[in-house]
């Protein structure tokens, strides 16, 4: 038995459940990505794309409490333990070792627009059954979005 009654009918809470922990295991996965990559850049434009990366993550980390918190709210509960992220994330990792500025903008270009494409999903998905998580999914989608410009814009 949860200790938190969903407002909403189980349907809803099941499909609005299933986006939540999609976008808590993806920005998770993506903040680790990031953070990577922000360890170990090197090149010409080190600094601007080092900085650029921290505020990708801190996109990532605070959707990714947002989410979690939409979800437990619902009375569904969050899983973004490693094991779960490892298992159902969808980024590649990188190799060890240094990666050239150019290399890394280009990777964090792609792995946005994964993100941008399944958190799309998302929101097609919980337009019906849950506009409020709609809404955080919108948000989130804003702030992805920018960084995905941001890395673009620096090919």
């Amino acid at each position: 038995m949860t200790a938190i009654r969903s407002p909403l009918a189980d349907d809803a809470r099941t499909v609005t459940g299933e986006a939540l922990q999609g976008m808590v295991v993806d920005l998770i996965d993506l903040s680790l990505f990031a953070k990577q990559l922000h360890w170990n850049v090197t090149g010409r434009t080190f600094r601007s794309i080092h900085r650029q990366l921290d505020q990708a993550v801190d996109v990532a980390r605070r959707h990714t409490d947002l989410a979690a918190e939409r979800a437990v709210a619902i009375g569904v509960n969050p899983d973004g333990q490693v094991g779960t992220v490892a298992h159902r994330g969808q980024i590649h990792g990188v190799e060890s070792g240094y990666v050239q500025d150019e290399k890394v903008v280009r990777l964090m270009t792609d792995v946005l627009a994964d993100v941008i494409t399944r958190t799309r999903g998302r929101m097609d998905a919980t337009a019906e059954p849950d506009p409020v998580t709609q809404d955080l999914i919108i948000d989130a989608l804003k702030e992805l979005e920018m960084q995905h410009w941001m890395f673009q814009a620096m090919i």
